[in-house]
């Protein structure tokens, strides 16, 4: 088995988030990986709950600074990093003042997204690989989780047009039971365009619910992990019907991520790990 770095991009991580099926799985797959001889990163957005003092959070200068456009207007990114010292792995958090999310949630009390999620979500996914890129750290594998990561596949086709530091890199999302009622806030098709979205790209992203949201998602990855017992049935049937590679969930965690670490080999290709 290679080592290979693997980026994992959550929506929720336990101790920053509340204690759920996704934020458990944020929390233990990458430290169970990295103690299995892999290099990992870890990505999450930047909730105004996530408190910077009471979890040491603070702000990575070299990574931070930089503009991103969205919707024809400057954002400023910035980075900051926390650890987990029970498990020695840092967690880097997608911050910015405008889109600053109150609370842990993306959704109101009716499980209804809020007003400019459609930017929140090209902001984080663009963030991200931007940050990646700075920190001149190459991913062999990009594993995503989170109806917020939902834009990741996209901004990484986007970037290697423009440029080829993730060439080769594979994606795999992990589906979980995260679900939200109604379309997305906001005008998501147009501020794709404005990024160079392909038509392919448009139409993949043109239904803004959940199911559309985690369709594209799934239509971009290489590999699909069933991440809870309640993944959404019309998902798996998906991804089954469109020949992604799929790993069938497994409720105990001893089982389950050691078959998540051959399956990243399976994606990747153990020689490509070693490079």
């Amino acid at each position: 088995m290679g080592k290979g770095r693997i980026l994992y991009v959550n929506q929720e991580i336990v101790p920053f988030s509340s204690e759920n099926e996704q934020a458990t799985l944020g929390r233990y797959l990458p430290a169970k990986l990295q103690e299995m001889g892999r290099e990992i990163r870890v990505f999450m957005p930047k909730f105004c709950d996530v408190n910077d003092r009471k979890h040491q959070l603070h702000e990575v200068i070299r990574l931070s600074g930089m503009n991103l456009i969205v919707n024809n207007c400057d954002h400023q990114l910035i980075i900051k990093v926390g650890s987990i010292p029970t498990a020695r792995m840092q967690v880097y958090f997608i911050d910015n003042d405008e889109y600053a999310i109150k609370g842990s949630h993306m959704v109101d009390n009716k499980n209804r997204t809020l007003p400019d999620t459609d930017e929140r979500l090209l902001f984080f996914g663009r963030g991200t690989l931007e940050a990646v890129r700075k920190l001149a750290w190459q991913p062999h594998l990009i594993n995503f989780s989170g109806w917020m990561t939902s834009m990741v596949p996209f901004y990484l086709r986007r970037i290697n047009k423009e440029n080829a530091f993730f060439s080769g890199t594979k994606m795999i999302v992990t589906l979980v039971d995260d679900r939200f009622e109604g379309p997305i806030g906001g005008d998501l098709e147009r501020k794709m365009k404005t990024d160079n979205a392909t038509a392919k790209d448009l139409r993949l992203y043109g239904q803004t619910d959940y199911l559309g949201l985690m369709k594209a998602a799934i239509t971009y990855s290489h590999g699909v992990i069933i991440g809870s017992a309640n993944v959404h049935p019309e998902l798996v049937a998906f991804a089954k019907e469109n020949k992604r590679n799929v790993l069938d969930y497994v409720e105990d965690p001893a089982e389950f991520y050691p078959r998540i670490n051959k399956f990243y080999d399976t994606i990747v290709g153990i020689s490509k790990f070693e490079n």
